[in-house]
């Protein structure tokens, strides 16, 4: 039991990373538009950092290819 326990939570982790990097997305692009550069770029890093941590562990073993 304690192993499903383990992977609910990696697919919650997983599912709220992408999701993450979704808003992030959105937001970066609303930063730049209104001319809020830093802001929009440090959204830019956070949509990445968001997107690594949501690809599977295999992906991530293959270097991300």
């Amino acid at each position: 039991m304690a192993d499903q326990s383990g992977t609910g939570e990696a697919a919650d982790r997983t599912a709220i990373a992408s999701y993450v990097a979704t808003l992030t997305a959105d937001l970066s692009v609303m930063a730049r538009r209104g001319g809020l550069g830093t802001l929009g770029f440090l959204l830019e890093m956070v949509r990445l950092e968001a997107e690594n941590l949501a690809r599977p562990a295999s992906h991530k073993a293959n270097g991300g290819h």
